[in-house]
């Protein structure tokens, strides 16, 4: 899947009204993230994602300088981060949230997105993989 590819589907899906917000809702979302999966991960995830929307993975862990152990974040605390981010209230930000990691899921390949489901908690994970039709 292409950058373009990528941020139109989460456009459609999230129901935005433009590839900016879009673009918005991808960056909060997966600088989010890599906060919280380990780093090494999130390279991985970044390495199956097109150059430009893997950045915001990568960004945040080396700029972090994190250890390979992920900050833990419950689903208030993930939620408030991506709302922050993307000048978004919580409930907007959690459909955002789960329609780009829905697309995240099927832009890359293999078990990868099951590694990232199993490093989230029961409770945040939930979340994050309901798909964009799915309710919080």
């Amino acid at each position: 899947m292409d950058h373009d590819t990528f941020i139109g589907q989460v456009q459609a899906r999230a129901r935005l009204d433009s590839r900016g917000a879009a673009e918005t809702a991808t960056r909060a979302t997966l600088e989010t993230l890599a906060e919280r999966i380990p780093a090494t991960l999130a390279d991985n995830l970044a390495e199956q994602l097109p150059r430009e929307i893997g950045e915001h993975l990568r960004r945040v862990t080396v700029a972090q300088d994190q250890p390979d152990t992920g900050v833990r974040m419950d689903r208030n605390e993930f939620l408030d981060r991506v709302a922050r981010r993307a000048g978004a209230d919580r409930a907007k930000a959690a459909h955002e949230a789960r329609t780009v990691v829905e697309v995240v899921g099927e832009a890359t390949q293999g078990s990868l997105t099951g590694k990232v489901r199993a490093s989230l908690d029961d409770d945040l994970a939930h979340l994050l993989f309901a798909g964009s039709t799915g309710s919080i």
